[in-house]
């Protein structure tokens, strides 16, 4: 039955799909075989042996078309799910709207997907509505062939499928045309695309900033006028959005990006009050450039860290403005981590899995400016003063703090014991006078209370 219903979807003619691929040579497109990672090479060879198709597809087939070394490598393929996973012992099948496969090779897992159509033809023969009154897609869940599944995909340059048995590119939409001349390209009507998924607009976005490609002006136009659908978005979306555009490389461009195309009200609004101030500016975009430089380097880089950075600005602000009202420096800024924190779980759903790393990042700042005693040999062994070390640099950077702050720091680090005694200032700290025991009436100097 459920294979019937496979084949009727199948021979179905996709709605807005052109109506037949261009086949790309290796001659013509360049991509090698030796360049696929070998479990994704694997499944698709087993796919064939079976009888299946299997591609390589999306964002792989155009990273390697520009000479960029892809860090995923997804399939698609006309077999469904469940013949995907009887045919890899480490699989399994993931999803309930939509089941996909993951299969696994060691450390490496392929995403490997059945072709799937536009649910718009599916909800029209079935009576049913597929979009809600914006436009979102409502249904999206239908097996379809090669064709379907291209028409259904976003841009232009993500609608390619490569054989790597005979290393040809299939291309419905001039997905390599528009790689060559660095575009991108909406597949379809624009306004109608962007309204079926709102999301598409951010990722045009991320897109553009990471790849250094140029948006189309028609795939522009409709953006600054449908912006405003993005409250629509479930947030716990335009977080897992957010993050692939901070954590792409290219966090800082991305940002920028974002602004400049009016998308940030529906992800980082934010970024309206940190850009237009000096100092936050500074802050935030050293904070980018640092996170970039790492991504680029291969080190780790943490969202909790890029996240208390983004909202430190606010953070900060509060935290004057409760103290300038008369309450003390440690509660005020512990007041202050809280409201802004609480603010922003309606704006970017950030997980209060990233809160306590956060904080203590936050928290652990007013304590840099303690140099005398015991206190910054206590600091040194607190588990985030890496993090929080590195965050007081992007305050001096950023002309927050003064950068002989940070130079002491960095220095009281490398140098030994004795170097760091010498290093140590008078401690301007006032210590707590004992409070005195209040003699009771009748008790005589020097006398034991009775028990």
């Amino acid at each position: 039955m459920i294979r019937r219903f496979i084949n009727k979807v199948f021979s179905r003619k996709p709605r807005g799909a052109a109506s037949a691929a261009q086949i790309l040579t290796q001659s013509k497109h360049g991509i090698r075989r030796d360049q696929l990672d070998d479990c994704a090479l694997k499944t698709c060879e087993t796919l064939a042996q079976s009888g299946f198709k299997g591609y390589l597809v999306g964002g792989a087939v155009r990273d390697l078309l520009l000479g960029k070394t892809p860090k995923d490598f997804d399939v698609a393929t006309d077999a469904t799910p469940e013949e995907v996973r009887r045919l890899f012992r480490r699989s399994r099948i993931i999803g309930r709207r939509f089941q996909i496969v993951h299969v696994m090779c060691g450390r490496v897992t392929i995403e490997v997907t059945t072709f799937r159509a536009n649910g718009q033809k599916e909800a029209d023969e079935e009576d049913g509505r597929s979009t809600d009154e914006h436009g979102r897609l409502l249904s999206d869940n239908v097996f379809g062939n090669m064709a379907d599944d291209a028409a259904r995909r976003d841009f232009t340059i993500n609608a390619l499928y490569y054989d790597p048995l005979s290393e040809e590119v299939h291309d419905y939409f001039g997905g390599v045309a528009d790689c060559k001349k660095r575009v991108l390209r909406m597949i379809g009507d624009p306004e109608t695309r962007f309204r079926e998924d709102p999301v598409r607009m951010l990722r045009a976005a991320r897109f553009a900033a990471k790849l250094d490609f140029h948006i189309d002006p028609d795939t522009r136009r409709p953006v600054a006028t449908l912006a405003p659908l993005l409250s629509n978005i479930p947030r716990a979306r335009i977080f897992d959005e957010a993050l692939k555009l901070l954590m792409s490389g290219h966090a800082l461009r991305g940002v920028h990006q974002l602004r400049a195309e009016g998308l940030h009200h529906g992800m980082l609004p934010l970024l309206d009050t940190i850009l237009d101030d000096t100092t936050g500016e500074r802050f935030i975009t050293a904070a980018l450039k640092t996170t970039d430089a790492r991504i680029a380097q291969d080190k780790p880089a943490s969202p909790a860290f890029l996240f208390g950075a983004l909202l430190w600005p606010q953070v900060l602000q509060r935290w004057r403005a409760l103290e300038a009202a008369g309450e003390k420096p440690q509660p005020a800024l512990f007041m202050a981590m809280d409201e802004v924190l609480d603010a922003q779980r309606d704006q970017l759903a950030i997980p209060r899995r990233y809160d306590g790393m956060i904080k203590e990042i936050w928290a652990l700042q007013p304590r840099f400016e303690q140099r005398g005693g015991q206190r910054p040999f206590r600091l040194l062994e607190h588990p985030r003063f890496r993090a929080a070390y590195d965050f007081l640099l992007l305050r001096a950077e950023s002309g927050e703090v003064d950068a002989e702050l940070g130079e002491w720091w960095t220095r009281f680090q490398a140098v030994g014991d004795n170097e760091r005694a010498a290093m140590l200032l008078a401690d301007s700290t006032p210590k707590p006078r004992r409070k005195r025991r209040r003699k009771k009436p009748g008790e005589a100097a020097g006398e034991t209370p009775p028990a």
